[in-house]
């Protein structure tokens, strides 16, 4: 493939497109952070604080990748987020429903790369494929104890002190990231 078709390839648009929704979900993750730390619920605000720089990261990765490829990169301001909630379970169905739409973005992204016949896009998106499980599983394991806590949010916090929720040891296979990790 060119260097001009790879810049302006299906797969480089929708990567340049995906970085600005790893960074809105970094600020909503952000923004549930903030809601569980104002209702003093320190276990679940460390836990989206945790997601939050995730999401950063996945971000920093695709900012990377391209600038091994050479490929122009721009950082896309955000839409709004949601920071009003009603109840404990509002937040993490919020969360669980971004997780399942980037998840569809990123298989869409994977797509797009095998269409282009870019094998190396393909492979870097495979990671993300891998992540977005993990995610999704964790966010739908995080929900139900919400909701068999009911009103008994302490439930939840004691869970998540015992329990491991998503993948909490880092992965060597990760992609890296513009300007490194943050951990």
């Amino acid at each position: 493939m060119s260097e001009t078709r790879e810049q302006d390839s299906s797969f480089v648009a929708m990567l340049r497109a995906q970085i600005g929704y790893e960074f809105a979900a970094h600020q909503q993750y952000v923004a549930l952070a903030v809601w569980f730390d104002a209702h003093d619920l320190p276990r679940l605000a460390a836990y989206f604080y945790r997601q939050a720089i995730e999401e950063r990261n996945h971000a920093m990765m695709m900012v990377q990748y391209m600038l091994d490829r050479d490929l122009p990169v721009e950082i896309p301001g955000v839409p709004a987020v949601r920071n009003d909630f009603a109840d404990v379970c509002e937040p993490i169905r919020t969360a669980l429903d971004q997780e399942k739409a980037v998840t569809r973005q990123i298989e869409r992204l994977f797509k797009a790369a095998r269409d282009d016949g870019d094998f190396l896009g393909e492979q870097f998106v495979s990671w993300f494929l891998k992540e977005q499980v993990e995610e999704v599983a964790a966010m739908s394991t995080l929900l139900a104890v919400a909701e068999r806590a009911g009103d008994s949010l302490f439930q939840i916090e004691d869970f998540l002190t015992r329990e491991r929720v998503g993948n909490s040891v880092a992965d060597t296979a990760a992609p890296r990231a513009a300007g490194g990790n943050v951990p």
